[in-house]
């Protein structure tokens, strides 16, 4: 963050201060993991390398490796017969690959069935009826982001004292403005970054999608 914006965001007020120093700590907490993450991962792959040349090194004089196994350079031995499987992987290898989460532990499960056959037949509904079980794919995404607008209503009282009516207060938590601190932070924050459109247009702007949003979630009116 340059100086001009931080300068932007504490124009802004102590509210938004408090939240962008929040969100920062939050990304400061995102990006400690992330480090941790890697630095782990580059130490396994430091040790793979290391095994790899460790490896290169070995031959059927000096390990338990197979005369198959012997570098180029190695003196050439006679081949066994073929055994007559084929390369690669025989039926019944486990795979390798990342580790499936459980079902318990998801957020989402959805079925998909095929349309059509090989043969031309378009399956129908009545015809799902699971044939062993299902090959399992598993995606992880983050979820979009979005505004959540809140209502807050101030309901009234009259006192059965003396007739005055009372009508009730935000609390503390709840900012005055239509915008709360966190979202008020990152209008700053696009203010700062886009010079040619000010914090005051950037509201306007963020309230007229949220109008049409409303409009859209309410449907077409009365004709």
């Amino acid at each position: 963050m340059e100086r001009a914006e931080a300068e932007a965001i504490y124009e802004q007020g102590r509210e938004t201060v408090v939240a962008v120093l929040l969100e920062l700590s939050s990304q400061n907490a995102l990006l400690r993991r992330q480090v941790a993450e890697l630095s782990e991962r580059l130490a396994k792959q430091e040790e793979r390398i290391a095994e790899l040349e460790r490896r290169l090194n070995r031959n059927s004089r000096n390990s338990s490796l197979p005369p198959s196994q012997d570098p180029p350079a190695a003196p050439e031995r006679r081949q066994a017969a073929p055994s007559g499987r084929g390369r690669g992987a025989q039926p019944g290898h486990p795979g390798r690959g990342r580790h499936l989460a459980p079902i318990e532990a998801l957020d989402e499960l959805v079925d998909h069935w095929p349309s059509r056959c090989r043969c031309g037949h378009v399956f129908r509904a009545a015809e799902r009826a699971a044939l062993g079980a299902p090959a399992r794919h598993q995606v992880a995404e983050l979820p979009p982001t979005a505004v959540i607008l809140s209502e807050h209503r101030l309901q009234r009282l009259r006192c059965p004292e003396c007739g005055a009516v009372t009508r009730a207060e935000l609390p503390a938590g709840v900012p005055p403005g239509a915008f709360g601190p966190r979202l008020q932070a990152a209008v700053a924050t696009l203010a700062v970054r886009h010079h040619r459109a000010s914090a005051g247009t950037l509201r306007r702007r963020a309230l007229d999608r949220l109008d049409r949003r409303h409009r859209a979630a309410r449907g077409p009116g009365p004709r």
